[in-house]
């Protein structure tokens, strides 16, 4: 038998390794697969309860409270986010270490507890929302709360994920265009963002599906207008889980398209 050569070794000695990799990872993969086809698997024994859902009106209107004003909370995110997440990638400062912190608390703290200190500043006697109730702005059970307690908790998916994408923009491309007399802000527009790009796209898309899943934020400081997730709440406690699950089953399968045709639109613009 023919002896393998230590290129073939270290090959296959790779291949092994991925293959423990992959089923280590298949743990997780199953997991979830068998958590979201259990729901659906059931919902087939009642498939014309996902069609009225599909046909309520109050079901597609929540549904659709939550992608729109996801999509404004990612806009506002990536509007402010991605000029503080190339700040944090190519400067150190003092301090630096304490925003970095900052950015990272709605990771950190119960969803619930934003819900409450948001609440605190921005209802009619707060901080923020007391000079904006004499503008005539509404924040509390109001559109632009919901869109607040989704921002607060989606920003550092789209920060920490473009900041990390502008570290992998080597300093010596922006380096070499300013040399030839490229302003910075044209260095940026021109090299350092569209090379980041991949990772700030990627940014947006788990920031908008973070803010499509809030619930508890948004319920302290917004019940109203209804959103997907306070609406399936509803539904549950007082009718239980046939009349929550059809609502669920469909705005998963919405979320899973969109995040479907998301990630190939990012495949193709990479490639």
């Amino acid at each position: 038998m023919k002896s393998l050569s230590r290129w073939e070794m270290e090959k296959l000695k790779r291949e092994k390794l991925f293959i423990l990799f992959l089923f280590l990872g298949l743990f997780l993969i199953a997991f979830v697969c068998i958590t979201l086809g259990n729901m659906f698997y059931k919902q087939t024994e009642d498939f014309s309860g996902l069609i009225d859902a599909a046909k309520d009106p109050v079901v597609l209107k929540a549904i659709g409270i939550s992608i729109s004003m996801a999509m404004v909370s990612t806009l506002i995110a990536f509007l402010f986010g991605v000029p503080l997440a190339y700040l944090l990638a190519r400067k150190d400062f003092p301090g630096k270490s304490i925003i970095e912190g900052i950015v990272d608390i709605p990771l950190m703290i119960p969803h619930i507890v934003a819900g409450i200190a948001l609440y605190g500043v921005f209802m009619r006697y707060g901080v923020i929302g007391a000079p904006l109730k004499r503008l005539g702005i509404a924040i509390t059970d109001a559109y632009p709360g919901i869109v607040i307690a989704m921002l607060f908790m989606s920003l550092p998916y789209l920060i920490d994920t473009a900041r990390e994408g502008f570290k992998e923009v080597d300093p010596r491309l922006e380096n070499v265009a300013r040399s030839l007399g490229a302003s910075h802000w044209r260095t940026f527009k021109e090299i350092t963002f569209p090379l980041a790009f991949p990772s700030i796209f990627s940014g947006a898309i788990l920031s908008w599906g973070r803010a499509i899943s809030e619930f508890s934020a948004v319920l302290i400081i917004a019940y109203h207008p209804i959103s997907a997730p306070i609406l399936i709440y509803e539904k549950f406690t007082s009718f239980g889980l046939p009349a929550s699950r059809p609502i669920a089953v469909l705005l998963i399968s919405i979320c899973l398209v969109i995040f479907i045709v998301l990630r190939i639109v990012g495949k193709r613009r990479r490639g």
